[in-house]
C-alpha cells in the first residue's frame, strides 16, 4: 500500500540524512591537519588564537573569528583559505599548499558535520585509566535511596547541582524494563495485573520476572552479543567456508547465564562450537595487511572485551591513543599459527611479531609456547581479576544500552574519562564480586531509581562535549524489538528460525499439580545386532531413518547419546558430535528438516581396547502448524550399514546392504543412567512454541534500514538517528506491508467483526501500555469505521507503529 505522500514528508522531515560518503577521520584528516596545520595549531601551539587540538577548541575559531561551519563548508574560512592565492591568506601561509584531493576530503568532512574521534586530541590527554580495580567508598543514603547507584548518582547530582528527575510512572517503568530485559512489549494482562498490585516491593519484583525467563532474555541479548562478536546466519565468508557461526554456544550461553569471565575464556580459547568468533573472517583474494586473520584478532579481542580500538595501531602507531603498532602486532601473533611479519602501512617493515599481552604488569605470554597455550594464557590475562579494564568495559556496556549513554562514551574509547569514576568502578567491582553475574549488574541498575526515573528526550540530551548525567535517555527500539514488537501484535512472526538453536533451558521440571503427566522416552537404544555386550572395539556402524514429512515443522528438539560415540547429520549437513555416553545432548532441528522426503544418518562408534557394550538412542517430537505432534525415535524402523560416509552423512556411493536395526536386549546397562534426563529434556522440548524472535531470522531490507548491521565488522554502538530509508521502508516497503496485511487478516481469523472501539483500544494499549484518550480514541473511530475490515485495520496498525511513542523505549 501506498501511504499518504503528506505523512511521508513529516517523517523525513525529522531525519537526519546521511553522508554520501563515510569519511575515516583517523585516516583521512588526522594525518592533513597534522602535516599541514599541526605546526602552528596543535599542541601547545595556538598562532592567531587557533587550535586544533580538539574538536571544541577547532569549532570556537581564533581571533578572525570560527574557521569551520559544520555542514557548510563554502562558509567556511578555512577552506577559503586553503584555496586561496593570496599570500595574506593563504593557509598554510609558508611551505608547499594542500594537496586539491587533501582540500576536498577537508571539504566532504566539514559537510558531513566534522565528525571526530570521541576522546581524540592533537595534545595528548592528562587522563589515563587505571588498570586495576577500585573500591569505591558509597556516599551517604539520601533520602531512603539505598541502591548504590542512587548513592553515587546522589552524590553527583548534589556535587554539579542538578535537580532529581522524577521517577517514571508505573506504566512507562513497566514497558521500559521489559523492552530493555526482553525485548518485548509487556502483554496487556501484565499490565493490567501489575497496575493493580499496590506492594512497594513491585518493581523490583518485576525485574527477577523479567530475568528469570531466561529464553526471552536470551533471545533479546542474542542482538547485542552478535553485534559485538559479529555474529550473523548470512553473508561475506559463509558461502565460501571462511567464517563460522557461534549461534548455537552463544545462545545457550545466554540462556544459562554463564559466568562472563568464562564466556570471554571459552572465546579466545575456545572450543569447537566458540572458535569462530577468533576466526574472524577470511576474505577471498589479496587482502590489506590490516585485514589477516591474524590482526583480525587483535582487533576483534581488544574491542570486544576493553573497548580499545586497535585498528589505527594495526596500521601505524594510533592517532587516536598510546597504541603502537608493535602491540597491535604482539596480540595477533599470539593467535598466528607461523611467524608474522610487520606491516606498517601494508608495507613490511623488515620485522617479525612477537606475541605478547598489552599488559605485562598482569604477566605474560610465552612466545614459545604452542598457539593453543598461548590462547588460554591469553585467557587467563584477559579475565585476569586485576584487569580491572576488562570489567569496566562489560558494565560501561550495560549502562548505555540500559540508561541511553556510556558511563564512558562511546563505548569503544575507554581511554577517556567517565563522567562518573566512582560509578564506573563501583560497578566494575561489584560485577566481579557477584561471579561475574551479568544478570546481576542488569539487575542492580534497573532497581535502581536512577534507572526508574522519567527519561530525557532525545533532542534534549547534552552533546558528548560537555556530558552532565541529568537522568536516562529515550532509545530508539533496535531493528530487533521493532519487528518482535510488531510481530507480537500482530500475529505475523515467521514459521521458524533461521538460527540453530535449542530454545529451552536444560533443568529439572517441577510436576504441576492437575497439569498433563510427562511423557516416557519412546525410543529404543538399538544396534546392528541384540547382544551388543561384546562389541568390537573401535567398531563403526552407519544407521539412516528415511521419512516424508508433509510440512516443515514449526518445532523440533531432539536428544540423542551414543556408547561410546556419534556424529549426528540431517539431509546431508552435520549437526552434531559427541564422544560422552553420559551426557545427553539437545539438538535443533526445526532448520534442517523439511517439506518432503528427509534423512537422518547417526555414524555411531564404540570405544575401548577390548569388545565391550556399544548402544545409540535418539528421540525427537516434532510440533506441526496444524499443532498436531509426531514423534521419531531409534526402533527396528531404522536401517544400519557398515559403510561410513564422509562428515556430512552423504555417500560417495550408495550402499545396498542396510539392514533393520536391532532393539538391544539389555538397555538397562545405559536407561538407568540416562534415561530420566531424556525424559525430562523431552517434556521441556515439547512445551509451549514460543514466537520466532527477530534475532533468530536473517536479516532483511527492512530490518537493514532500520538500523540492523551486516555485521562484516564489530558494532557496539547502532547509529541513532533515523534516515530517509527508513521513512521509505516504514511508509511503503513491503515487508512491513505484508505483516500488516497478515496481523488484519489474523485479527480477523475468528469470523467475527469486533467492534472499532473494542479492538483501536486493545491494540492501543498492547502498543503503549496505556489507554487511548478521549481524542485519541476518536481518532481510531474515524480509522476504523463502523465496521472495522482488513484494510482499516491495517491502517491503524501502520498509524500505532509510526509514532514516536511506540518506537522510543523512554
Amino acid at each position: 500500500m501506498i501511504r499518504p505522500f503528506a505523512v511521508l514528508l513529516l517523517i523525513v522531515a525529522s531525519i537526519s540524512s546521511a553522508t554520501a560518503a563515510e569519511i575515516d577521520f583517523a585516516h583521512d584528516i588526522v594525518p592533513v591537519l597534522r602535516q599541514h596545520c599541526g605546526q602552528c595549531h596543535t599542541g601547545d601551539k595556538k598562532q592567531g588564537g587557533f587550535s586544533m587540538n580538539s574538536r571544541e577548541q577547532l569549532l570556537a575559531g581564533g581571533e578572525g573569528g570560527k574557521a569551520i561551519v559544520p555542514g557548510k563548508s563554502g562558509q567556511s574560512d578555512l577552506i577559503q583559505r586553503l584555496k586561496s592565492s593570496d599570500k595574506t591568506l593563504r593557509m598554510p601561509p609558508e611551505g608547499d599548499r594542500v594537496p586539491a584531493d587533501k582540500i576536498a576530503l577537508l571539504t566532504a568532512w566539514i559537510d558531513a558535520g566534522v565528525k571526530w574521534e570521541e576522546g581524540f586530541a592533537f595534545k595528548a590527554a592528562a587522563y589515563e585509566p587505571p588498570l586495576q580495580p577500585r573500591l569505591v567508598t558509597l556516599p551517604p543514603v539520601v533520602d531512603g535511596r539505598q541502591n548504590p547507584i542512587d548513592r553515587i548518582v546522589d552524590a553527583y547530582f548534589q556535587k554539579n547541582k542538578i535537580t532529581r528527575p522524577q521517577p517514571s510512572a508505573d506504566a512507562v517503568f513497566l514497558r521500559r524494563v521489559t523492552m530493555d530485559i526482553t525485548g518485548l512489549l509487556p502483554t496487556t494482562d501484565t499490565l493490567d495485573t501489575f497496575l493493580a498490585d499496590a506492594s512497594p516491593g513491585k518493581r523490583s519484583q518485576r525485574v527477577q520476572d523479567l530475568l528469570g525467563d531466561d529464553i526471552a532474555y536470551a533471545e533479546h541479548w542474542l542482538t547485542f552479543w552478535n553485534d559485538l562478536l559479529r555474529n550473523d546466519y548470512t553473508g561475506t565468508g559463509f558461502i565460501t567456508g571462511g567464517r563460522k557461526q557461534i549461534t548455537t554456544w552463544l545462545h545457550r550461553s545466554l540462556v544459562e547465564n554463564k559466568p562472563y569471565d568464562q564466556f570471554v575464556r571459552e572465546l579466545i580459547a575456545p572450543t569447537a562450537e566458540s572458535e569462530g568468533y577468533i576466526q574472524g573472517i577470511r576474505w577471498r583474494g589479496d587482502v590489506n595487511s590490516s585485514q589477516t586473520v591474524e590482526v583480525q584478532f587483535a582487533q576483534s579481542i581488544s574491542q570486544s572485551f576493553l573497548g580499545i580500538n586497535m585498528k589505527c595501531a594495526s596500521c601505524h602507531d594510533s592517532f587516536i591513543d598510546r597504541w603502537k603498532l608493535d602491540e597491535a602486532y604482539g596480540l595477533a601473533a599470539i593467535y598466528a599459527s607461523q611467524p608474522l611479519e610487520i606491516h606498517r602501512c601494508d608495507k613490511p617493515v623488515g620485522r617479525k611479531a612477537t606475541a605478547a599481552w598489552i599488559f605485562p604488569e598482569l604477566g605474560q605470554i610465552n612466545a614459545d609456547a604452542p598457539q593453543p597455550e598461548r590462547l588460554k594464557q591469553l585467557a587467563e590475562l584477559m579475565t585476569h581479576p586485576e584487569n580491572g579494564r576488562f570489567t569496566r568495559t562489560i558494565v560501561n556496556r550495560l549502562w548505555h544500552r540500559l540508561m541511553g549513554r556510556g558511563i564512558v562514551h562511546p563505548v569503544d574509547a575507554m581511554h577517556t574519562q567517565p563522567w562518573s569514576s566512582d560509578l564506573l568502578d563501583f560497578l566494575a567491582v561489584n560485577l566481579a564480586e557477584n561471579h561475574y553475574d551479568l544478570k546481576q549488574t542488569i539487575a542492580l541498575i534497573c532497581t535502581s531509581e536512577a534507572y526508574q526515573a522519567q527519561t530525557l528526550s532525545l533532542e534534549a540530551s547534552p552533546d558528548n562535549s560537555a556530558f552532565i548525567f541529568r537522568g536516562p535517555l529515550s532509545r530508539r527500539m533496535t531493528a530487533e524489538q521493532f519487528m518482535d514488537s510488531v510481530w507480537q501484535i500482530t500475529g505475523a512472526a515467521p514459521a521458524r528460525p533461521d538460527a540453530v538453536v535449542v530454545r529451552m533451558k536444560r533443568e529439572p521440571q517441577p510436576t504441576t499439580p492437575g497439569a498433563r503427566p510427562p511423557a516416557e522416552v519412546q525410543a529404543q537404544w538399538i544396534w546392528s545386532y541384540a547382544d551388543s555386550g561384546g562389541s568390537p572395539a573401535g567398531e563403526s556402524v552407519t544407521f539412516r531413518r528415511q521419512l516424508k514429512l508433509p510440512v516443515a515443522p514449526l518445532q523440533a528438539t531432539a536428544v540423542i547419546t551414543c556408547d561410546n560415540e556419534y556424529t549426528l547429520s540431517v539431509n546431508g549437513r552435520k549437526l552434531q558430535a559427541d564422544s560422552n555416553w553420559e551426557t545427553v545432548e539437545t539438538v535443533p532441528l526445526e532448520t534442517a528438516l523439511k517439506a518432503g522426503n528427509n534423512e537422518i544418518v547417526i555414524v555411531a562408534k564404540n570405544a575401548g581396547a577390548s569388545p565391550n557394550p556399544a548402544a545409540l538412542i535418539f528421540e525427537t517430537r516434532l510440533r506441526m502448524p496444524d499443532k498436531s505432534e509426531q514423534s521419531i525415535v531409534t526402533n527396528s524402523e531404522w536401517e544400519w550399514t557398515m559403510s561410513l560416509p564422509d562428515g556430512n552423512g552423504k555417500f560417495k556411493q550408495a550402499p545396498t546392504d542396510w539392514k533393520p536395526a536391532v532393539p538391544v536386549s539389555s538397555p538397562e546397562t545405559w536407561s538407568g543412567r540416562v534415561g530420566p534426563e531424556m525424559a525430562d529434556l523431552l517434556n521441556q522440548s515439547g512445551g509451549s512454541v514460543r514466537m520466532v524472535r527477530a534475532s533468530l531470522v536473517k536479516s532483511d531490507a527492512l530490518m537493514r534500514s532500520l538500523g540492523r548491521p551486516n555485521r562484516d565488522q564489530i558494532v557496539s554502538m547502532r547509529p541513532s538517528d533515523l534516515t530517509t530509508l527508513e521513512a521509505i521502508d516504514l511508509a511503503n516497503g513491503q515487508t512491513l506491508a505484508d505483516d500488516l496485511a497478515r496481523g488484519a487478516a489474523n485479527l480477523l481469523a475468528d469470523g467475527q467483526s469486533p467492534s472499532a472501539a473494542k479492538l483501536g483500544r486493545k491494540l492501543f494499549r498492547a502498543a503503549y501500555s496505556r489507554n487511548p484518550t478521549e481524542a485519541e480514541s476518536t481518532v481510531i473511530q474515524e480509522v476504523l469505521g463502523d465496521k472495522p475490515d482488513e484494510q482499516r485495520i491495517q491502517d491503524l496498525l501502520w498509524a500505532l507503529f509510526m509514532q514516536p511513542e511506540f518506537q522510543l523505549v523512554r
